[in-house]
């Protein structure tokens, strides 16, 4: 995907940033593709992971990936909905992060139904797993995956989807000619950018 560079025009910069994320949705090659979702366990410690981007949209403001709700990042965000999501590409040198709060939709709502129905056969199986994400046990490959299409579609149960709607956006580009960071606050009407030194 090739976006010019927006450098010194704050509104152009933040479309570049949310261009960016939609593009890597549907780009499994494109950096953005899979974000570092940033969350705090029970004690208040700072949890990261990777995640895959399933869905964007700039006019909400909301970047959505998929989690076994079985899962220990499930359970930190329904304890502290409040989420930063990194992205960075090492060739464009550009790295955005979103923060805002998550909210997760289980199998009976119709956005973990829909993205549930759409996802590829692969990506069902690992939500069937047993025993479930984290669980300890006695060797690497003591658990077992769905063998039949039932128990793959027993994993539904498990599905949920995750919508982040961000708050605010923080962009940094590194140029030798010169590097630009901004932050972008959204309103009740509009996204606020503000240049900051890098």
């Amino acid at each position: 995907m090739s976006i010019a560079p927006a450098r010194d025009d704050l509104d152009a910069l933040r479309r570049e940033a949310w261009a960016l994320i939609a593009a890597a949705v549907t780009d499994g090659l494109a950096p953005f593709h899979t974000p570092t979702i940033a969350t705090a366990d029970g004690e208040g410690a700072p949890r990261l992971r990777t995640v895959v981007l399933r869905a964007a949209d700039a006019a909400a403001g909301t970047v959505r990936f998929h989690t076994d709700l079985r899962s220990a990042k499930a359970g930190e965000l329904a304890g502290d909905p409040r989420t930063a999501v990194h992205f960075f590409d090492p060739a464009r040198k550009v790295q955005v992060q979103l923060a805002g709060r998550a909210v997760i939709a289980g199998i009976a709502e119709e956005d973990a139904r829909s993205a549930w129905e759409t996802a590829r056969p692969s990506s069902r199986t690992g939500y069937g797993v047993m025993p479930g994400p984290g669980t300890p046990i006695a060797g690497g490959g003591s658990y077992r995956l769905p063998g039949t299409a039932a128990e793959i579609a027993a994993g539904a149960a498990h599905f949920g989807a995750v919508t982040v709607t961000a708050d605010r956006l923080d962009w940094l580009s590194l140029d030798a000619t010169g590097h630009r960071r901004a932050r972008f606050v959204r309103t009740a009407t509009a996204w606020q950018g503000t240049w900051l030194v890098p």
